[in-house]
């Protein structure tokens, strides 16, 4: 169960109003789902809480806890327009044609377009690839770019992560004589662009069961049809050339899958979970080079995938320079890759400095308009401000969503035009509601999919567009609780997490979107050592009434009441909400609560 759900959920443990002002909601509904899967599969009855409170059926737990790509993994060719998409790049493979990959610059873009690169450059395509800059020519496909390409020699552009809605460049592109295919995941409308093939599971007459897939994703089944085709029609033994393995990329489809927020569930969750596998053999070396300088001594999970690694494949498209991530994610140089790896933590660096800026601002004008109680604020928040860069809006977005429980739209205002993106709450659809602003004449363009979404408006069609959004999306948005909710899925005793536990808790991931991360709360324990460390985080212990120890630390703690609780001299017996990891730094291996929250408290029952 998500922590946005609007169901009525039991407050756990008691706690209406934690030190950081939120409700802890019980995730778990129903205690006898949990007991069955525990009895039928011999699992810790924390591990079969996780299962049930995230709607696993009772006979689905295996494969759940083992998801296979023979298992979950479709035929590609169920997706409306892939077979046509196939033939035509199979035959521009066996035609020597000029086949170019636009891509959009996040991290999506930037890992659909590695990927098609790898695998057309494996099978012998003449194969390039184009990265639009964010600020210069702005998101998508451009009648300018595609015309450039055609003049250079190009006969074929595949679209990645955009193209779904750009149908005025692609119909220039189609009248100059360049065919286009056209791979995403955006919501799409009734109406198609003029392109040779129009793949995406988000098309309103397509019937796939697959509409949670990221862009990558979707690039990977196009890799598996036409590696097939291209088989069948005998390419790989009339040229000699071998067939390439396409499960060595599944780490690219697993970095692109995480970092663009698409629910970790079935197709997608196998993807990665496959995925991280081949990431922690390091045989991408941009990749790998990556996780150096973000200091990743460990296997990756997907922590790390979109919280260290996603931001620095995303800084260049952000604040540097667009087409870095796509160069090293498919660069096989290990001095380019080392140089590239380098620009884009210093990028990363910048990044961070000016999205503290913008948020900053952003929090001042909701504040100032609204108060900081959420009482008086409509649906969606819509705020905007000359020169804020376009490209954190989307990062600055998501802070206020998790600030406010609400869907949030940033717009960066540079004259008569604003540039903007929002980022959603479960249940609410974003990239509906920016298509029907468009349809309603209240956007320059727009679109996206339920999570996400971009747009471009005119600074006079602000007011109306803020009034639109506002009455589209207070019926989903439904009655919001009067404090934010921490979802919770177990409570333990200190001494009961072991590293058996999170051993057997890692086994219910990848976590992410559609797949929370497990949290848990160590009950009646106490700070026995605590210490602020880095930017205003706190390091401390915590034992238990059993003498139970726990190493934890709870980030950006002394911005709320959490931190003054966590170094209180006086040590007060406290509940801690928050994740369960191992901790693998300096050749040891201890489990550490990442704590999220307190409360106090009694009357736990423990798990």
């Amino acid at each position: 169960m998500s922590d946005n759900s609007r169901a009525e959920r039991a407050a756990f443990l008691g706690v209406e109003r934690s030190l950081t002002g939120r409700r802890w909601a019980a995730r778990l509904a129903d205690e006898r789902t949990a007991l069955a899967i525990a009895q039928r599969h011999g699992l810790p009855e924390p591990v079969a809480r996780l299962l049930a409170a995230r709607d696993v059926d009772l006979d689905a737990v295996p494969d759940f806890l083992d998801p296979t790509l023979r298992r979950f993994l479709p035929d590609p060719s169920h997706l409306k327009d892939m077979d046509v998409a196939v033939a035509r790049l199979a035959h521009a493979v066996q035609g020597g044609e000029r086949i170019v990959v636009f891509g959009d610059y996040d991290v999506d873009g930037a890992t659909s377009s590695a990927l098609l690169l790898r695998f057309f450059r494996a099978v012998g395509g003449n194969i390039g690839v184009y990265i639009p800059d964010r600020r210069k020519e702005g998101y998508g496909p451009n009648t300018a770019a595609l015309l450039k390409l055609k003049a250079e020699g190009a006969a074929v552009v595949v679209t990645v992560d955009c193209g779904v809605t750009a149908f005025e460049p692609l119909a220039e592109a189609r009248r100059a004589g360049l065919d286009t295919i056209v791979i995403d995941h955006h919501m799409a409308e009734i109406s198609l662009p003029d392109a040779v093939a129009v793949v995406d599971p988000n098309r309103i007459d397509d019937e796939s069961p697959h509409k949670q897939m990221a862009a990558v994703g979707v690039a990977f089944l196009l890799a598996i049809g036409v590696n097939r085709k291209l088989r069948e029609a005998g390419w790989y033994a009339s040229a000699g050339r071998s067939e390439p393995d396409l499960r060595q990329w599944l780490d690219l489809v697993a970095l692109g899958t995480v970092c663009d927020v698409v629910p970790l569930t079935g197709v997608n969750r196998a993807l990665v979970r496959q995925g991280l596998k081949v990431m922690a053999e390091r045989r991408n070396i941009g990749l790998a080079a990556l996780a150096d300088v973000a200091r990743l001594k460990e296997a990756p999970g997907a922590y790390h995938l979109g919280f260290l690694l996603g931001p620095r494949v995303n800084a260049g498209g952000r604040v540097g320079q667009a087409d870095l991530g796509a160069r090293l994610l498919s660069s096989d140089d290990p001095h380019e890759v080392g140089a590239l790896a380098l620009r884009l933590d210093e990028f990363n660096a910048e990044r961070r400095a000016i999205e503290r800026d913008v948020l900053d601002q952003a929090i001042s004008r909701v504040e100032g308009l609204y108060g900081p109680d959420r009482g008086g604020m409509p649906a969606a928040l819509v705020v905007e401000s000359e020169g804020w860069h376009v490209g954190v809006i989307g990062i600055v977005a998501s802070r206020l969503v998790e600030r406010y429980g609400r869907p949030a739209f940033v717009i960066g205002l540079d004259g008569d035009l604003g540039k903007g993106s929002g980022r959603s709450v479960r249940g609410v659809d974003l990239g509906a509601a920016v298509i029907a602003a468009r349809q309603a004449g209240l956007l320059v363009n727009g679109g996206g999919h339920a999570m996400a979404a971009g747009l471009t408006v005119t600074r006079d069609a602000l007011p109306g567009l803020t009034r639109f959004l506002d009455e589209r999306i207070a019926p989903q948005l439904g009655a919001a609780p009067p404090v934010r909710e921490l979802g919770i899925d177990a409570a333990l005793s200190p001494g009961a997490a072991s590293r058996e536990l999170v051993d057997m808790i890692e086994r219910v991931g990848p976590f992410g979107a559609g797949n929370a991360l497990p949290r848990f709360v160590l009950t009646n324990a106490r700070v026995s050592y605590a210490q602020t460390v880095g930017e205003g985080h706190v390091r401390c212990t915590l034992i238990g009434a059993e003498r139970g120890r726990v190493d934890a630390i709870a980030f950006r703690a002394n911005q709320t009441a959490l931190g003054p609780a966590l170094l209180d001299p006086a040590r007060p017996v406290l509940h801690f909400a928050g994740a369960l990891r191992i901790d693998r730094f300096g050749g040891r291996e201890t489990v550490r609560l990442q704590i999220d929250d307190a409360a106090a408290g009694a009357g736990a029952v423990l798990a």
